[in-house]
């Protein structure tokens, strides 16, 4: 148990108050609170991304573009959190159906933060029980798909958000392309938002118009309309456009690149093992028999509308397994005998095949906006479609039997091969034995542990899937919690804590995890250093993000990446050479380049190219040339001349980064220090009758008051620490009520006595006041302006003499240990000493002045430049048929007849006619450009205007010792 002195009741108020104040946007200790509360180590480039999206209270939003792999979930938690403190906690995150869980999992695990997935069953019956909009019923952010906003879109234009974050926010850059229904839809809808972040990798892929469809979902007012952003941005000389381009983009896109912050995120590599099988002839005649059968043009068993969604998930059970087949071709017979018999109960294929191949509702619903194909209409008979379909049923019969009686898969022989050698390699790098094995089929995965039970790794192996509902799973759960009762591990949903307790007991027990691709989302295995592909998906994306689990900031060794490859499959050859030579998955430090993944967007439509090789090529020749094809293809949609000028336009200088991180990390670092120790101080003094207290932590022993009945007994901890106890953080309901217990006391006349030596380090600046005494003053200073509150603690002192303490001496002799005595009398503020109150409350007020100076200025610059970019595309119309007046006068004054010469007069009276309309409409829209300027600029001169309030929270006599 700890003796170190307790603060006083005075020292209580002043930390409680720098704890919970709110301070400037801009610096590091606004995100005080966050930085002590988040279950991350933070980096500096994602703690200087973060203060960017938040240091202009009158921006409207921001672009995060750091390259891939450098956390932009973190930096956009930070602003999440942030935001989360200030009590603005309408909240919504808009991301691709397969990321939903990835960012849940992360705001709670990272950030405490508990968000709800909104997707359709659960809107339906919270619309249904409630009967409001469901996106107001959650208790933490929301977060949905984008085909799922753009289906809700009245219902998100109905809230006034705080804050809405967009991931993978390149899908809306061509927000400007009438084709882009779901960016036009969603721009319309958040256009009254204040506050957005998106998150890209590729801001800028193949035009620079990209960009202007980006800035503009954010804020319609940093470029005029796009024929003035093309006259200027891509009609001008290249260095001079792109300096005018480059200062626009400033104050609204960041960008980090990994070479930049390596000193702070090491990266090791990843090293790629080939496993190469060739399959038993019966393997083959299945799947040659099923092949053909897939390539029919009118299969009975395949809906019409979902004909390509069901045929890609057949493709890739047959590559799987023949046990993921051989379920899936039952499934199909049951479903057609069920058509034959007039069934009133007949299953939808999605629904069924979604139990096994998982990641089918997010293809589903990623592919939502294609235009479904509809019924054809069958002229046969009755009698002939019930024929075909009995035909139909018992060939699907025969490939079941087929399958089944196929025992040992050639790829589950070369596995056990593959973790040899695998195993081997980890052992040379001096790495832990362990790996994760990825497959598309649940199906699969029951094979998989069946195939493994009885070899060396059988007893090490943890199963991973969606439902994580069977025996092995559960036992782990409620394993995991005894282990855990009363601690924060413990969240309370059941979905959750069941992948923490599978991930921790792979991390402490396990060898070997067969994953399903729900193991590719939202967990984080930087201690297993084995990738096994066992099922290799065509969507580089669902690649890159499966080895990404492993090869994460924290990762120690060389990551091992296995894939299968079947030399006598020659799509399968081409589709593995094409993931690893053009995207490079496999080798290397970074993994996939932004270029080549931003290229394919979502990876959907490249995963669909893929398909429709297997579908409709059938010899090698065929099939080569098609994948040599769609290698010309995304060559072209990776253009090196937009790779250089995203380096011009967005990037800054490697040493200009680097040390402006350099700086954020040791400001980041100290203040998060500071506020740790602050808390834990607070604290002790405010618990001390109640709780336990060591250099970690502190055991609570009893509860302080009534109000806290939810509060749990216990062990905590402040957050990274031995995570076996409950969080302790400043949004932590005790620590609420400690930081409101200290700031709200009423505090008497009191005599603090400082103890220099008890203090335990120098601090040169204060030795001359020993033996001295005086008083000390602390006051609050709050200032509202530009729509947000600014709080700043002001102390001053003197000495009985009348000296005034200099710069931050008050500050640091209040830090000092201190005893507090009692005193019959209030203490009045000496002369000198308010004097000194004054002069450092207009040094504050001076210093928020000039900073929301710079804010204001900011934003009327980039009206000006609006303003001027609206009038320009009028102006260089007007120019234009002045150049065509001038053609056509020379064109007359050659012409050889009277006709012809009447003619040309009368197009250049004609083309004078429309000048002069548009000069008129020039001067009636500059009229209007600049009243709309002068009403914005009016408004923001209006929030400009400060309300300031000043509160003495305590005025004290002090001596040191």
């Amino acid at each position: 148990m700890m003796t170190q002195q307790l603060l006083t009741p005075q020292q209580s108020m002043y930390y409680a108050w720098l704890l919970t104040r709110r301070a400037a946007g801009d610096s590091v200790e606004s995100l005080a609170s966050t930085l002590v509360d988040s279950q991350v180590d933070l980096n500096p480039h994602q703690v200087e991304a973060a203060l960017f999206a938040c240091a202009n209270p009158l921006s409207r939003g921001v672009i995060l573009a750091d390259e891939v792999g450098l956390g932009k979930t973190i930096e956009a938690g930070l602003v999440i959190s942030q935001r989360w403190a200030e009590r603005r906690r309408r909240i919504l995150i808009i991301v691709p159906a397969n990321l939903r869980k990835q960012w849940h999992q992360e705001l709670q695990d990272k950030f405490n933060l508990q968000g709800l997935i909104l997707e359709a069953k659960n809107y339906n019956a919270i619309r249904k029980q409630e009967r409001q909009n469901p996106f107001l019923m959650a208790s933490g952010p929301v977060i949905c798909s984008y085909q799922f906003a753009k289906s809700k879109a009245d219902d998100i234009k109905a809230i006034d958000w705080d804050l809405v974050v967009l991931d993978e926010a390149h899908r809306l850059r061509n927000v400007y392309k009438t084709s882009n229904v779901i960016a036009k839809t969603l721009k319309d809808a958040l256009a009254h938002v204040h506050s957005k972040v998106l998150l890209t990798a590729t801001p800028l892929q193949n035009s620079l118009l990209e960009l202007y469809g980006l800035v503009s979902m954010i804020d319609d007012r940093v470029f005029g309309d796009i024929d003035s952003f093309r006259s200027q941005f891509t009609a001008q000389p290249r260095e001079q456009a792109f300096t005018a381009l480059r200062s626009r983009l400033a104050t609204v896109c960041k960008r980090t690149l990994r070479r930049q912050v390596q000193q702070y995120v090491p990266y090791t590599a990843r090293r790629a093992i080939v496993e190469e099988f060739t399959p038993s002839t019966e393997e083959r005649e299945l799947s040659n028999l099923v092949a053909e059968y897939l390539r029919r043009p009118n299969l009975k068993a395949l809906p019409e509308g979902q004909r390509q969604l069901i045929s890609l998930v057949l493709w890739k059970l047959l590559a799987s397994s023949t046990h993921a087949i051989a379920g899936a071709l039952e499934t199909m017979a049951k479903r057609l005998q069920g058509e034959l018999d007039e069934s009133a109960d007949i299953p939808d294929l999605v629904e069924v095949f979604d139990d096994d191949y998982e990641s089918l509702d997010q293809t589903e619903e990623e592919r939502a906006d294609e235009s479904n194909e509809q019924e054809k209409n069958n002229a046969t008979s009755l009698d002939s479609q019930r024929d075909a379909i009995a035909h139909e049923i018992a060939e699907l019969r025969h490939f079941k039997a087929l399958a089944t009686n196929i025992r040992d898969n050639a790829k589950g022989k070369a596995l056990l091969t593959a973790l040899d050698r695998a195993f081997a390699e980890l052992e040379r790098l001096g790495a832990a034995k362990k790996a994760i094995i990825f497959t598309e089929s649940k199906r699969t995965q029951e094979y998989l542990l069946s195939l493994l039970a009885g070899t060396p790794y059988g007893e090490g192996i943890v199963l991973f899937n969606g439902t994580n509902s069977d025996s092995r799973a559960q036992a782990v759960y409620k394993d995991w919690l005894k282990r855990h009762e009363g601690t924060d591990r413990i969240t309370g949903s059941k979905t959750a804590d069941t992948r923490a307790a599978l991930v921790e007991h792979f991390k402490e027990r396990g060898t070997v995890m067969i994953a399903t691709e729900a193991g590719a989302e939202g967990i984080n295995l930087q201690f297993c250093s084995l990738v096994i592909n066992y099922d290799l998906p065509w969507n580089p994306q669902r690649i890159e993000q499966r080895i990404g689990r492993c090869h994460r900031y924290g990762q120690k060794f060389d990551v091992v990446v296995v894939n299968f490859v079947d030399r006598s499959n020659e799509a399968d050859a081409r589709v593995y050479e094409l993931l690893d030579q053009k995207f490079q998955l496999f080798e290397g430090v970074f993994g996939a380049s932004d270029e080549v993944l931003g290229a394919i967007g979502s990876g959907v439509d490249f995963e669909r190219r893929i398909a429709d090789i297997y579908q409709h090529c059938r010899d090698p020749e065929e099939i080569k040339a098609s994948f040599e094809q769609l290698q010309r293809d995304l060559s072209g949609e990776i253009n090196e001349a937009m790779v250089k000028t995203r380096q011009i336009l967005l990037e800054n200088f490697d040493e200009e980064v680097q040390d402006k991180l350099r700086i954020r990390a040791e400001d980041s670092r100290a203040a998060r220090s500071k506020y740790e120790h602050m808390l834990l101080a607070l604290t002790r003094a405010e618990l001390a009758d109640y709780a336990l207290f060591d250099d970690d932590g502190f055991v609570l022993k009893h509860l302080p008051a009534s109000s806290l009945g939810m509060v749990e007994l216990g062990r905590y901890e402040l957050p990274r620490r031995s995570g076996d106890a409950h969080l302790y953080r400043i949004g932590h309901p005790l620590a609420e009520w400690v930081t409101t217990q200290a700031r709200s006391r009423e505090l008497a006349g009191t005599r603090l006595v400082f103890d220099y030596d008890a203090h335990g380090a120098q601090v040169s600046t204060l030795k001359p006041y020993r033996g001295k005494t005086g008083l000390l003053t602390l006051k609050l200073v709050s200032v509202e302006a530009l729509g947000s509150q600014e709080q700043c603690l002001v102390v001053a002192a003197i000495t009985s003499d009348g000296h005034v303490l200099a710069e931050d001496d008050p500050e640091k002799l209040l830090r000092l240990p201190a005893r507090a005595h009692p005193l019959d009398y209030g203490c009045a503020e000496a002369s000198p000493l308010s004097d000194d109150l004054k002069a450092r409350a207009s040094a504050v007020l001076r210093e928020i002045n000039q900073r929301n100076l710079g804010y204001f200025e900011q934003e009327v610059q980039k009206l000006d430049a609006w303003a001027d970019d609206l009038k320009l595309g009028i102006e260089q119309e007007i120019k234009e048929i002045d150049r065509q007046i001038k053609e056509v006068r020379r064109t007359a004054a050659s012409a050889p007849t009277l006709e012809e010469k009447l003619s040309w007069q009368k197009q250049q009276r004609e083309l004078e006619g429309k000048r002069t309309k548009l000069r008129h409409e020039l001067f009636n829209r500059q009229d209007a450009i600049e009243s709309e300027r002068n009403d914005l600029i009016n408004q923001l001169e209006a929030k400009l205007q400060q309300d300031m309030q000043e509160q003495t929270l305590f005025t004290v006599e002090w001596a040191l010792q």
